[in-house]
């Protein structure tokens, strides 16, 4: 009965995959908008990020990932928080989806390996046991590259942070020195990129004191191509810098672009501003790197109480067995 059924499950999903080769579906809604906005925009494309990504994969990766890609977008299935966790890792969106593919089909194989090893063991078990592990080890490898994602998208995002904090006080420290916000912008963003080489940016910064973070070049450099690349797009830099909070899901970053864009005029509410703005990120930090710490202190009360319970019941044993008669 069961081969029966898995027999004309794998002959069903064969015929319906020849039947959407030989009728693909057509657009949906959400795809023919996007298109007619593009238009009445005058865009031929949709807009590129502003920061390429780093991600080098491979061309059967990338052809099914496009194909993946275009699947997704004629649904209008957007995940703009997976889009922008990839994008503030460098790693692009189709070679994401290839992966989730690939490892969802690749836990397939637990089915004949479990198999396999049952027949060997000469253990009389049903296929089900099989087939259901095989299912679940399908829909863990699935769901794996997003937790992955997740995660390390959380670590970078919170060094984003801190060097926005560090971005944000060379910014007012320029603005006082009497450059334009464009231009205290771009010097500020300067002093903290690895690339800057000239002895006058490096000497401003030694007087400062306030260059970024120990590990947090990487998030100066992004903010440096977003500024760099406002000129040849023709925006503002204030306009850069929220398209880039846009893109990697950076509140801090939106947020600076809106009280730029409002104040730009007037150099000393910007100043202001932005020293208000470093304050309550530094305050932020503060209070997260408190509260961790007061989770490792929690974890560590738990694990010694742990062992003392474990302890006492390794010296109470004997007496309790002896008493028991046991």
């Amino acid at each position: 009965m069961i081969e029966t059924v898995l027999c004309g499950a794998v002959l069903g999903l064969g015929l319906f995959l020849l039947l959407r080769a030989l009728f693909p579906p057509r657009p949906g809604l959400t795809a023919r908008l996007a298109a007619l906005d593009q238009a009445r925009d005058g865009e031929g494309v949709p807009r590129a990020p502003l920061i390429a990504p780093e991600e080098d994969v491979s061309e059967f990766r990338r052809v099914l990932g496009l194909r993946l890609a275009r699947f997704y977008a004629a649904r209008g299935w957007e995940a703009r928080s997976v889009k922008a966790d990839l994008a503030l890792l460098g790693k692009s969106f189709e070679g994401f989806l290839a992966t989730k593919l690939l490892l969802g089909v690749s836990g397939l194989l637990a089915f004949p390996i479990l198999v396999g090893w049952l027949t060997l063991m000469g253990w009389g078990v049903s296929v089900q046991v099989p087939l259901w592990s095989a299912l679940v080890v399908c829909v863990i490898f699935f769901l794996l590259p997003d937790a992955q994602i997740r995660r390390d998208a959380a670590v970078r995002r919170r060094d984003f942070r801190h060097a926005v904090g560090a971005f944000l006080d060379l910014v007012s420290m320029n603005l006082a020195g009497g450059r334009g916000v464009p231009e205290a912008l771009m010097m500020a963003v300067a002093v903290g990129s690895p690339v800057t080489t000239p002895g006058a940016l490096n000497g401003a910064a030694s007087v400062n004191g306030a260059g970024p973070a120990p590990g947090s070049n990487w998030a100066m450099e992004r903010i440096r191509e977003a500024l760099a690349n406002a000129r040849i797009v023709g925006i503002t830099p204030w306009q850069a810098l929220g398209q880039l909070g846009d893109e990697i899901n950076v509140d801090e970053l939106r947020d600076l672009s809106a009280a730029l864009g409002l104040v730009a005029d007037d150099g000393a509410k910007v100043r202001a501003s932005l020293t208000a703005r470093a304050a309550t990120l530094r305050r932020r930090e503060l209070a997260e790197v408190e509260g961790k710490a007061g989770e490792r202190s929690q974890s560590m009360l738990v694990a010694q109480l742990l062992l003392c319970a474990g302890f006492v019941i390794f010296l109470s044993f004997p007496a309790a067995m002896k008493m028991l008669g046991a």
